[in-house]
This record gives structure tokens, sequence and C-alpha cells, in this order.
């Protein structure tokens, strides 16, 4: 048993069982065993790798795409290139070194980072030194006076979920509580009518899981709100669907599945991203949004391939074998390609960003 799940162990025994958030957020965010305050997760030897990591390729592209549109908005003098859960740094970095010659970009952009975990700060200071970045805890606090580009790659997936269970007497909550043996196991709540989930009555039966993501619907309404007042976009990349069902609560550690409940604190806890709930968010604070479009499609319609091919000539033998690795990962159907979705978000007077349909 691990440090993190005796603690909670106590706390369900004292307070009662918690709710998948909950659990979820503790075992991510705490301040002592945390996973995110913790493990190296990135990379080859951590658990999991993000698209950055894989290719330079990705974050020069989603860089040229973040310039065109600061450039068909007017080009504002002073803008945020905000960056959701910006991991090492790398995307950013990438993103500013493919606009260097992009005339009056990085003199206009002050870079905002939303990072929860002090360790992960560090690493991004170091990666962006001449940059000078502005650390967030919530997206509350980003500008508020001044247009803003956000990236959000891999970030939605690992915000806390709950999921609900139908019932013929309304919606039983998924409980995390303490099994007769000293683990942690899940539950289920007493039926209850839940207001929010009135409207997914239409397309469940009983024994039908859905899942919700309040903070992630929270941070679109922070973030669409300000691109309505001040213009700007949101690019939103990350694996998952349009509309929740079924259980997609996951943990991943050395790049393989294993139980979310085993060994809380040491493996990397997600959940599939509901776009249709991202999108309705963005709506209803008057942001326009995108078509739902595969990272594939969206990657390929930005130039990945013609950049792809212009660095592959300076390469030959292993290197040149895993930079075909690295395009086909990021965009083929088979791999991350239809996997991972993008959406964007813009002012309904302009048009969605380069590489989106409306």
């Amino acid at each position: 048993m691990t440090a993190l799940a005796e603690i909670l162990r106590q706390q369900i025994k004292a307070t009662g069982p918690m709710t998948l958030a909950q659990y979820m957020s503790a075992c991510l965010l705490h301040p002592e065993h945390g996973y995110y305050t913790t493990q190296d997760a990135l990379g080859v030897d951590g658990d999991f790798t993000t698209a950055p990591e894989i290719s330079q390729m990705f974050g020069e592209v989603i860089g040229l795409c973040v310039a065109q549109a600061w450039l068909d908005q007017g080009a504002p003098e002073r803008f945020a290139l905000i960056e959701l859960g910006p991991g090492r740094g790398t995307l950013i970095a990438d993103i500013m070194r493919a606009t260097v010659k992009v005339p009056g970009f990085h003199s206009a952009a002050q870079v905002h980072l939303l990072e929860a975990s002090d360790r992960m700060r560090g690493l991004q200071a170091k990666a962006l030194p001449a940059h000078r970045p502005e650390w967030h805890d919530t997206a509350e606090t980003l500008p508020e006076d001044q247009p803003v580009f956000v990236i959000a790659n891999e970030f939605f997936d690992a915000l806390p979920i709950r999921q609900f269970q139908r019932d013929p007497k309304g919606w039983r909550e998924v409980m995390v509580g303490v099994a007769d043996d000293g683990s942690l196991q899940r539950g289920l709540s007493a039926p209850a009518p839940i207001d929010a989930l009135e409207r997914r009555l239409s397309d469940t039966e009983p024994g039908s899981l859905v899942e919700t993501c309040a903070h992630g619907t929270a941070v679109i309404d922070a973030i669409a709100r300000r691109i309505v007042r001040h213009g700007g976009m949101a690019l939103i990349l990350d694996y998952g669907g349009w509309h929740s069902d079924g259980d997609t609560f996951q943990a991943v550690r050395a790049h393989r599945p294993v139980d979310p409940f085993e060994e809380p604190g040491r493996a990397d806890l997600t959940a599939h991203v509901d776009f249709e709930a991202l999108a309705r968010a963005a709506l209803l604070a008057g942001c326009a949004a995108s078509q739902m479009t595969n990272q594939g499609v969206f990657l390929e319609r930005l130039g990945i391939t013609p950049r792809a091919q212009t660095l592959a000539k300076a390469l030959d033998g292993a290197e040149l074998d895993a930079h075909v690795a690295a395009h086909r990962r990021l965009t083929h159907p088979d791999e991350m390609g239809s996997l991972f979705k993008v959406l964007g978000l813009y002012p309904g007077s302009e048009s969605p960003p380069p590489g989106l349909d409306p």
C-alpha cells in the first residue's frame, strides 16, 4: 500500500466514500504524494509520451497555426500566448522557435502557463528562459484585458471526472470506498435524480454510465469569455470523442494500463474528453466552436507532411527511421491520428483557426 493509499483509506473511514473526482484530484495533485508532485511522467522512461515529445514537427505546425490566426485577427500588438498543462515546456518552446521570423509575433506575445505542479514549473522555466513565462494556478487568473491564444494539448483528459450509472430511480454515482481487506474499490451511491443529467435520459437506459467534468467546462467558460471580449482563439487537442458514453477512466504506468486503485499516486489517471460538453460550454459563453476534427487531418492541413519531407533530407539510417515513425504516430488513423481530436474556439465574427472547419 502506498503512503497516499493509507491517507485516503483513513479519510474514507472518517468521512465516508469519496467521489471519483476527489480521488483523481488526490492521486494527481496531493502536495506530498501526488503523481504530478513526485513522478517524472513524460518520455520513454516515464509513463506516457505526448505529441510535442514525439517530434518537433507537432509544435512547429501548431506554432504556425497560432501565428496565422494572430495575423488573421489583425496582429494585435499585445496578446497572451497561453498553454494549459504545458508539461516540460516543449510545445511552447517549439512554437516560439517556429514563429521567430513572423514579424511582430514575439514582441507582442506574453507567455502564460496554467500549471499546478511546482516541479513541472521548474522544468518549464528551464525550457523557456528567454520568454519569461507567468504561471497560473487556475484559469480565472489568466489575462482578461487582451486577446488570448490558447493551446491545450492533453490537458482536459487529466481533469477530475465524476461517473454516474443510470438507475430506474435516477442516477447512482460511482464512489471510492474501502473494501473489507483494506483496499480501495469502486462502489455506487444510492439512486437519486440529478438535474444536470436530465438531458441524458433520452439517450441512455438503466445500467448506462456517463461521465461529467465540471472542472473542464469551467475552464472552457473562462477561456471562451476572454475570447468573446478581446479576441483570440483556443486549440484543444486530446483523446476522446463527441458525447460521453461508458467508462473511460484509466490508469497508465510505464506505458501500460494498470489498476487505478492499486497504487494511488504512482500512475497517471485520465479519462476520455467529451468534446461535445466543451463545445456546448463555449457556445453558452457566446464563443464559436469548430467541428471536432481528427488530429491527423488537422496536422495534414497545416502541412506536417511537407515539413517532414524537408527534415528528412538531412537524415539517414536510424534517425530517418525514427523520423518517419514519429510522423506516422502523430498522423496515421491507426495511431494518434484518429484517437486524438481537435476542437477550435474563436470569436463568432472571425474564421476558425487554420486547419479547422466551422
